[in-house]
């Protein structure tokens, strides 16, 4: 999708960080993080949400893979992280290409 945030940083038309990439996912460093390492973990293909992407298991398993890989490569598996999906508006979701928010570095305390 042409005006697709994430699908243009895919394209490499859009500088982004990169930390790990396989056939079919790509990770990258958030530009406005929210904790010490804040990287996002986006299938290459387009689904609007963690919804769409649920149609494709494999995928979405792929996904969840290598989020665990970055925390792991980010030196996060003693000490925990936090994954993120976020699906729609109201759950803050701002760009809508599924993507998964791996979050660590600190404590983040309890979720409502």
């Amino acid at each position: 999708m042409s005006d697709c945030l994430f699908c243009r940083i895919v394209a490499g038309e859009i500088p982004a960080t990169l930390v790990r990439e396989s056939e079919r996912t790509m990770a990258f460093r958030d530009i406005a993080p929210q904790a010490p390492t804040h990287v996002l973990v986006v299938p290459k293909d387009h689904y609007p949400d963690v919804a769409a992407l649920s149609a494709q298991p494999a995928l979405l398993a792929e996904l969840v893979e290598q989020a665990h890989q970055v925390a792991a490569d980010e030196g996060l598996g003693e000490r925990g992280y936090r994954l993120v999906f976020n699906t729609g508006a109201d759950a803050g979701q701002t760009v809508f290409h599924a993507h998964a928010h791996v979050l660590g570095g600190r404590a983040l305390g309890h979720l409502a």
